[in-house]
């Protein structure tokens, strides 16, 4: 089926030591950062007088924070 075609040796891709602890220290940094979310709800509750905020409202902001 292949005859006549030349075949392709591909070689396989290879990193060297200290790409590899540059892609670990990298993959540990932004996991660090995503683990780190603000607790908005405390956030908004110290920032605004209680009752000024109802149940509602509170959870509708949240909402559109965690988006």
């Amino acid at each position: 089926m292949n005859a006549g075609q030349e075949s392709r040796v591909t070689r396989g891709l290879s990193a060297s030591n200290e790409a590899r602890q540059m892609m670990a220290d990298w993959l540990r940094i932004t996991q660090a950062q995503k683990s780190q979310l603000p607790d908005y709800r405390a956030m908004l509750t110290q920032r605004y007088p209680s009752g000024l905020l109802n149940e509602a409202e509170l959870e509708a902001l949240l909402g559109i924070l965690k988006n």
